[in-house]
């Protein structure tokens, strides 16, 4: 019986879609009939996606891809992890065969109990394993995380300009309203090369933008894409007014070994008063120079780890087991060495110092303006000299000059750099439009391979 009954529905479902065309010669209508019946009609697209579904990256990683190009856009580095750390994963997949199955959902235990030893004396706090970290995958996903954990709608999220891209995206996929405060170059004397020290946020501006709907600020220090260091006074400035308004700092420090020229990396989360309302982020990819092993964490007060974790439990659950033992081993190594000559988070920044000023006197010598960070993976350079000269290279009429800059030097100097405006607000992109961002983290195979790009190019511009 309940076999005649779905066959009998089947030729009730036949007759209803081919009838109109029994009889007729028209097998592309009943096609099109057929089709037309089982494709959905609704609106597949989650709001949330609305207005964030086209990413410049993936225009901009092809046209490099496609051509004998040096990339120096990408942000990864183009040489191997330390051998303590290549070393650490293969005993990782290697050894103990129970780190191919889960660990607990919210961090390998021998990786939050180094993070909470070896980050409780930097931010001087007495740091719980199970309460104060999670491990998340990459940094990338503690964000994520985090704004979804604690941002709602109708939220105000403010975010300094410019900005890493994923921010914006990630305060609106969560219901939240951006609410964008530029860093601004304070003039220079002439023929001095531009610091990202000079950049600076206007005190008055920034008070401005806090309001009643503010729940959180995002800093990012070192900052990407300018390579600015925020200094303890900056920091200080944002610590009372989230302070005053109740707001939470979401803090960026991804790159916070990675400094140059004898600066120093402040954590806002050290401050007087701040701990209880920091999120602090950090990256085994970019401490490790192992960006493919997405493993990153964040620390912070338990009021506020607790709605991270609900978020984490349902949505990733759990993050590669083998990656993290790999990660806690090498920041056990660190830890014995911290301070030292032998200490990588030492080594680091000295080497790529170095990459860091090969490049900026080699991009000197084509007529680019480099803005000498302080930190990060990144250089910006001013190309306003082109834009005066080169007003009319092609592309839309309100494409952003340096976007258009970049997919020219793309194609005729081999050369890949990412537009800085693609950091910053729509409405701001037109103030950033004469600055593009390098990678100096490269290997010198690299730097040498961008050297004979920069070399024919100055020989072309030669009269």
């Amino acid at each position: 019986m309940a076999l005649g009954g779905m066959f009998r529905n089947a030729a009730a479902i036949y007759l209803h879609l081919v009838g109109p065309f029994r009889g007729k010669k028209s097998g592309a209508s009943l096609a099109r009939c057929l089709h037309q019946t089982l494709v959905m009609t609704k609106q597949l697209q989650a709001r949330r996606l609305d207005g964030i579904d086209h990413n410049p990256w993936v225009e901009f990683v092809k046209l490099a891809s496609e051509a004998d190009v040096v990339n120096l856009g990408q942000g990864f580095p183009d040489f191997p992890p330390p051998d303590f750390a290549v070393e650490a994963f293969q005993h990782a997949v290697s050894g103990d065969f129970m780190l191919n199955q889960y660990t607990k959902a919210f961090g390998y235990p021998p990786l939050t109990k180094i993070l909470a030893s070896f980050f409780g004396k930097l931010l001087g706090q007495d740091i719980d394993p199970l309460k104060n970290v999670l491990v998340t995958v990459g940094a990338y996903g503690a964000l994520f995380t985090a704004f979804q954990a604690l941002v709602d709608e109708g939220d105000e999220v403010i975010i300094i300009e410019p900005f890493f891209d994923c921010y914006e995206p990630m305060t609106l996929m969560a219901g939240g309203r951006p609410v964008f405060v530029s860093l601004k170059p304070s003039p220079n004397q002439d023929g001095e090369l531009d610091s990202s020290s000079s950049w600076q946020l206007d005190p008055t501006e920034l008070a401005s933008k806090f309001t009643s709907r503010t729940k959180a600020l995002i800093l990012n220090t070192p900052n990407n894409p300018l390579g600015k260091v925020f200094s303890r006074a900056e920091l200080e400035l944002v610590a009372s007014l989230c302070q005053q308004h109740d707001v939470v700092c979401i803090t960026d420090e991804v790159y916070q070994w990675l400094v140059y020229d004898g600066c120093q990396h402040v954590s806002i989360a050290t401050l007087p008063g701040m701990w209880e309302r920091t999120l602090t982020i950090g990256s085994a990819g970019k401490t490790f120079s192992a960006t493919g092993w997405k493993v990153g964490w964040v620390l912070g007060p338990d009021s506020l780890l607790k709605h991270l974790r609900t978020m984490h439990q349902n949505s990733i659950f759990h993050c590669p087991t083998q990656a993290q033992a790999a990660v806690a081993q090498s920041f056990e190594r660190e830890q014995l060495h911290f301070g030292q000559p032998s200490s990588y988070f030492v080594q680091l920044p000295q080497a790529i110092q170095r990459c860091r000023d090969h490049m900026i006197q080699s991009l000197k010598s084509v007529g680019l303006r480099p803005v000498i960070p302080q930190g990060s993976y990144f250089l910006i350079t001013d190309i306003s000299e082109f834009k005066s000269k080169m007003p009319n290279l092609p592309g839309a009429a309100d494409e952003p000059y340096d976007r258009r800059f970049v997919k020219w030097m793309i194609k005729n100097k081999g050369l890949m750099a990412i537009p800085v405006s693609i950091f910053c607000s729509v409405p701001h992109q037109k103030l950033f439009d004469h600055y593009i961002r390098f990678c100096f983290m490269k290997d010198e195979s690299t730097l040498q391979a961008m050297d004979k790009k920069l070399q024919k190019w100055k020989d072309e511009l030669r009269p």
